[in-house]
């Protein structure tokens, strides 16, 4: 398994984690996100930042969420981003891993503080039917990170694929997520070893969609 050093393994992802979002209340939610899902994010940002910059062939940085600007509202989701940026991945073109109450998802994202959002827009017009075809059908498509669904890539027509292309043009807010979703019962969120393997998996097969975002 081609990852840093980890001073402990990482045990996958248990129900308590996923019970951490039916907790009421910013403080009480925090604390226990705190607890038993941020060491585990920050576990795996160290083991499969290594990882990725040899993937992606420049250094890649973790980032965990810390939901810092919160002051009411409990996060529904949390992550880990890794980014070419020391100081934070929301303006560039980056992967992620982490969870909501229902699922664990690992995908490629370009959200809407990215400045990048044309240069991909343009190349993956460009190259729309490589991506159809590039894609596994399972992979899950996003317009929007703040919502638990998205759209399944052997369902779209090629005008539904284009439209969210276009639509990071077009629309200042806009952003776009491509990858799996990893059902909170599915026995492989159980096996750390094996999740760390997928991880690396999704990854590599979305490198193309990276590399888009860049000039």
């Amino acid at each position: 398994m081609n990852t840093t050093a980890a001073t402990v393994p990482f045990t996958g992802f248990a129900k308590r984690d996923f019970e951490v979002f039916e907790i009421e209340g910013l403080e009480p939610r925090m604390e226990a996100l705190i607890e038993r899902v941020r060491p585990k994010l920050n576990l795996l940002g160290d083991m499969l930042s290594g990882y990725l910059g040899d993937l992606c062939g420049e250094e890649m940085f973790a980032h965990v969420a810390r939901h810092a600007r919160r002051t009411v509202n409990p996060p529904n989701d949390t992550w880990v981003a890794y980014a070419n940026n020391k100081r934070g991945y929301k303006a560039h073109p980056h992967f992620q891993i982490g969870l909501w109450s229902t699922h664990v998802f690992i995908q490629f994202a370009i959200i809407y503080e990215s400045a990048n959002k044309n240069i991909f827009a343009e190349r993956a017009l460009a190259e729309l039917e490589s991506i159809k075809k590039s894609v596994p059908a399972h992979y899950i498509w996003s317009k929007d990170h703040m919502v638990p669904t998205g759209m399944v890539h052997r369902d779209m027509s090629d005008a539904e694929l284009a439209e969210l292309f276009n639509r990071l043009q077009t629309v200042k807010a806009s952003e776009l997520t491509c990858g799996i979703h990893i059902s909170r019962g599915d026995p492989l969120l159980a096996d750390g070893e094996a999740f760390v393997k997928r991880a690396q998996e999704v990854f590599a097969t979305l490198l193309p969609l990276y590399r888009m975002g860049f000039a």
